[in-house]
């Protein structure tokens, strides 16, 4: 999710709250350029296919975001073998619904696989455990988030549920993009994200809990108008919550895209930090708080 300022500060350790304008502000169109193509693809495969090609999907761009996740924390130091366990425990992970996997068991197995593997393949007794708490850091952060979703579409109506919670995280982050290009002066946390502005996060707000509204009306009317409201607000806070998350990972390692995968996005990191924390808010609201579905 990108924040931008009316300026770019001049760096992570600025402590300027307030930027003035000093260059035309302009957007990135290679980010319309891509949603266009995206958008209509993702949707067919939420709404229009079977279970399995979601899960498919998610575990694909799950895989990218994972190894860059891996490149970033890793470095130099990246292990293909230990980096294959923790791509194998994600897919697992993910899968676990169609597998009948129990996720404790899985997760379980998982770590005590990579703590072995770490034994084996690590430079040194520290990196041991350094590179088995981040290898399965990596399992929990992208994994276990991104399984929620899974979970979410195998719930009743679960297609319609899953294309709510696109919406709003992608009308979070657009709005957010959009009114912080347009209006964004007062910078929101700099030393961490040099970009995002109080702005941008009123932005994103509004049209979230604007296209949680119509969402509700329109594909999703067993939620109340209550619920699209909430959502609306908690999808953008947790968005949110998981952009800074990530931007402190990136910060740690001195990169500005965990990628460039995307043209105008960055990498796929950074088109799922938000959804990594939306998602299972989400699903933890529709299946507990409105009691869709029993616990996990």
């Amino acid at each position: 999710m990108e924040y931008p300022p009316a300026t770019e500060a001049t760096g992570y350790r600025s402590i300027s709250v307030t930027t003035p304008p000093a260059r035309p502000r302009r957007f990135d169109l290679r980010r319309l350029y891509t949603a266009a193509v995206l958008i209509p693809a993702v949707y067919i495969i939420i709404v229009h296919l079977a279970p399995w090609a979601l899960t498919l999907l998610l575990i694909a761009v799950g895989s990218l975001a994972l190894l860059e996740l891996y490149r970033l924390s890793f470095q130099t130091r990246l292990n293909r073998v230990l980096v294959g366990v923790g791509s194998a425990t994600f897919v697992l992970t993910l899968a676990r619904s169609h597998l009948s996997l129990p996720l404790p068991e899985l997760l379980l197995v998982g770590a005590v696989v990579i703590a072995v593997t770490a034994s084996f393949v690590a430079a040194s007794a520290a990196h041991r455990w350094n590179d088995t708490l981040v290898t399965m850091f990596g399992v929990l952060y992208v994994g276990v988030t991104l399984s929620t979703i899974v979970s979410t579409r195998s719930l009743p109506t679960g297609e319609f549920l899953v294309l709510f919670l696109a919406v709003v995280t992608w009308a979070s982050d657009t709005g957010a993009y959009y009114a912080g290009t347009l209006w964004g002066k007062h910078l929101l946390l700099p030393s961490v994200s040099p970009k995002k502005t109080v702005e941008g996060v009123l932005g994103g707000l509004v049209l979230a809990v604007a296209a949680a509204m119509i969402a509700q009306w329109w594909f999703v009317s067993h939620l109340s108008l209550s619920d699209a409201v909430i959502l609306g607000v908690l999808l953008t806070g947790t968005g949110l919550i998981g952009d800074l998350f990530e931007s402190m990972i990136k910060r740690r390692s001195g990169v500005k895209d965990s990628g460039g995968i995307l043209p105008g996005h960055g990498g796929m990191l950074d088109r799922l930090d938000s959804l990594l924390f939306t998602a299972p808010t989400f699903y933890y609201y529709v299946a507990y708080v409105r009691g869709l579905a029993p616990l996990l």
